[in-house]
């Protein structure tokens, strides 16, 4: 799934492209994502102008003239790309926006977890989807503080506090597990067992390597695309996420997997104590 580093590749790749643009058609071609596509999308959509793109934990924001605010979510498989109307379209594209630059928006997602509604932008924090998302990692309230007051009467394992949306927004697997292991610490401690200078370090830690993986846009493994449709590059530079089996790049101790309730998590037995 898309976290935080892609969500905000996409957001700021499109920003350019796609600001100031208007929207003129809107195709619906597979109405049947993990929430319906709503009949009037395309009435609410058409004509209107995007005023700008943001992003809210792993969700893209497409802000319109008149105040209302075109939600994504990519699930599972999404992609949200900026391509040209001649470009064949492929059996997952599920919407197709056409815009006034005679170019294209396209959602495109085999897997169908992903999620589009526009809503007004003055009920944007009450929606249920944004509503109870936690601290953004890049906030000036994201510190030691916060995140040790979340640990303190917490029996989770850090790394399931740590992708907990309720607690750190856009963060998931990938990036907990290497902040973790840039931390030094094993994705498997209780959380309420971890000191106040460990959990400074996961704090400071966290923005610090989010905005690295921004700088190479984003994790690709499978599906995940930028707004171009081009691969992200951070997947040659991760330390312990599904690299089971081989040499840790600091001291050359094995990889290790865990099985933390359904999702799998890695760590050097070395580096992380």
């Amino acid at each position: 799934m898309p976290e935080l580093p892609e969500v905000e590749t996409i957001c700021s790749g499109l920003r350019p492209l796609v600001r100031g643009r208007r929207i003129r058609t809107v195709e619906v071609l597979e109405p049947r994502l993990r929430s319906p596509v709503g009949a009037g999308l395309s009435s609410r959509l058409r004509g209107k102008t995007i005023v700008d793109v943001g992003r809210r934990g792993k969700y893209i924001l497409i802000f319109l003239e008149g105040g209302s605010v075109w939600i994504f979510h990519l699930g599972m498989s999404g992609k949200l790309i900026y391509v040209g109307a001649e470009r064949p379209r492929e059996k997952h594209d599920h919407i197709i926006v056409s815009l006034d630059t005679g170019r294209e928006l396209r959602y495109h997602d085999p897997r169908r977890f992903g999620l589009s509604l526009v809503v007004p932008g003055a009920k944007l924090e009450t929606l249920p989807q944004l509503g109870n998302l936690g601290l953004e990692p890049f906030d000036r309230q994201f510190d030691g503080d916060y995140l040790y007051s979340a640990t303190r009467n917490s029996r989770r394992r850090i790394r399931n506090l740590l992708i907990d949306q309720k607690v750190v927004a856009g963060l998931g697997n990938i990036y907990a597990n290497e902040i973790l292991f840039h931390a030094g610490v094993r994705p498997t401690t209780r959380s309420s067992k971890l000191g106040r200078r460990r959990i400074e370090q996961i704090a400071t830690v966290t923005p610090r390597l989010l905005r690295e993986a921004i700088r190479w846009c984003g994790t690709s493994f499978s599906d995940y695309r930028d707004a171009e449709d081009r691969l992200g590059e951070f997947q040659n530079h991760l330390r312990v996420y599904d690299r089971e089996g081989q040499k840790c790049r600091v001291c050359s101790s094995t990889i290790k997997r865990v099985a933390i309730g359904n999702r799998s998590a890695f760590y050097c037995p070395t580096c992380q104590k």
